[in-house]
């Protein structure tokens, strides 16, 4: 694959553009330019406004069944374009070719969904105290969305947003991140193929999104936002949104814990914490950020972690058998380090790993003698580094979960059935993975609590989000 066969325009209205200013996307693998790409501003943000307002109009009165037709030939198109959408992936963020892969089945997922869901937005009649009254309630598109995805998903958080908005009978303006736009360019290409219509789906690119975020804040016709994103810009995007009264919903930061009970089986359990830690490098918002073992099985948990953990493949994220690929850019790659550092400084032990590689690598590490002192207890660390601490009881394996201020994902492993009950009510979590280390699914709902957010994705939750409730008394 060469830069030119890349699109690097923005999507504006029924045009791909290409603004006068431009910003590079390097590859965080080879540290090579892949692409400059179109750097969007005020002018290009206005002009999408009034693109997605206009095309609003046309798009809230398709039927259901138009709609779910065209995400139907959206996801068809997606499926045939999954090894090219899974190596831009790969080039761009430096996931794994093979992983991205099932990143691209799980953002087709949630189109081919919500196709189906778009015919299931019922009303309903409520019963009226007089004989001459009908009291309806309908749904309705909320209206034009502005949304703003993270660089770590570029196609499944996509879709995510994108696949309910467009089935509600919503126009969506959507800006990805700045270290992967080519995939969420790439996905609108294919909208169009779909055949979907010109301002329902724009794709607005740039380096700096406070002038483009401005706009959308500042314009009371963007009538919903929905955000992936740290915690510390969700509640300035929050604030933002207030003066116009927007509906919002937030996905932010998580720190996920997994509690290792000593009724686990060792083996699944080892082989679960690493599928939920290391995947993407751990750099997702629901892969766990600390892991509670039971005492009498901490030096045996320990032991066949390390042994999984070193028989990982780091390397080309091209390569089919690679596993761990670098981290995204400079700066991930330094909180990574200055977390590990800061907690052997505190007293923590390195089991494996515990150094940086060559270029944006860093090692799959697991440390021991973890306390929560620790930067690595208290941040997000969105790297591949397992702390591991003890606990002695099930009370105090729930007190330490809940001791953080987030409260996106969390997981445990157990063949207690009654314990499992207790923890899953209890942990102050959005998501609980019981036994199950990848539990997201384009049916069920995801969000957090606390400073993880509010509102859902997924199933018939996340379609709701887009909808407004009609209340219509008719006398007869």
């Amino acid at each position: 694959m060469v830069a030119e066969s890349f699109n690097t325009r923005a999507l504006i209205g029924a045009d791909w553009v290409q603004t006068a200013k431009t910003f590079e996307v390097v590859s965080p693998y080879s540290g090579q330019a892949l692409a400059q790409v179109a750097d969007c501003g005020e002018a290009e943000a206005h002009r999408a406004v009034e693109a997605a307002v206009e095309a609003f109009q046309a798009w809230r009165e398709t039927t259901a069944y138009e709609r779910s037709s065209l995400l139907e030939r959206w996801h068809h198109r997606i499926q045939q374009d999954e090894l090219y959408l899974a190596r831009l992936i790969a080039l761009e963020m430096g996931k794994p070719v093979s992983e991205a892969q099932g990143e691209v089945r799980y953002a087709a997922s949630f189109v081919k969904w919500y196709a189906e869901e778009a015919k299931r937005i019922y009303g309903e009649m409520v019963p009226s105290q007089f004989p001459h009254k009908r009291l309806l309630v309908l749904k309705a598109p909320v209206g034009p969305v502005y949304g703003i995805t993270p660089w770590n998903f570029p196609a499944a958080m996509a879709t995510r947003k994108l696949g309910p908005a467009l089935a509600a009978g919503c126009t969506f303006i959507l800006k990805p991140a700045e270290q992967s736009p080519l995939t969420a360019l790439r996905l609108a290409e294919l909208w169009l193929e779909a055949g979907g219509p010109p301002g329902t789906l724009q794709v607005l690119p740039c380096a700096d999104p406070v002038p483009l975020t401005r706009v959308m804040m500042a314009e009371e016709r963007i009538r919903k936002l929905t955000f992936t994103g740290s915690t510390e810009v969700g509640r300035l995007l929050t604030q933002q949104s207030a003066a116009t009264l927007k509906r919002v919903s937030m996905e932010l930061g998580g720190h996920a814990p997994y509690l290792i009970f000593e009724d686990a089986d060792l083996e699944k359990a080892v082989r679960d914490v690493v599928a939920c830690k290391f995947r993407n490098a751990g750099q997702t918002c629901v892969c766990t950020n600390r892991v509670y073992v039971q005492r009498s099985i901490l030096e045996a948990f320990a032991r066949k972690l390390v042994e999984a953990v070193e028989g990982l493949t780091v390397g080309d994220p091209l390569e089919a058998s690679t596993q761990i690929g670098p981290l995204v850019d400079a700066q991930g790659l330094e909180k990574v380090k200055g977390h590990v550092a800061d907690a052997q400084q505190k007293g923590a032990t390195v089991l494996t790993g515990g150094r940086a590689g060559q270029g944006l690598f860093y090692l799959p590490t697991v440390l021991a003698g973890v306390n929560p002192s620790m930067k690595i207890m208290q941040e997000e660390t969105f790297g591949p580094v397992v702390p591991l601490l003890a606990f002695e009881t099930e009370e105090e394996a729930l007190a330490a979960a809940n001791a953080s201020p987030y409260g996106l994902a969390a997981y445990l492993w157990t063949q207690n059935l009654s314990r499992a009950i207790r923890l899953a009510e209890r942990l102050e979590y959005g998501i609980v993975g019981l036994n199950d280390a990848v539990p997201s699914t384009a049916q069920a709902p995801f969000g957090g609590v606390k400073a993880s957010g509010y509102g859902r994705e997924g199933g018939h939750w996340g379609l709701e989000e887009y909808l407004s409730v009609k209340y219509v008394s008719l006398g007869v």
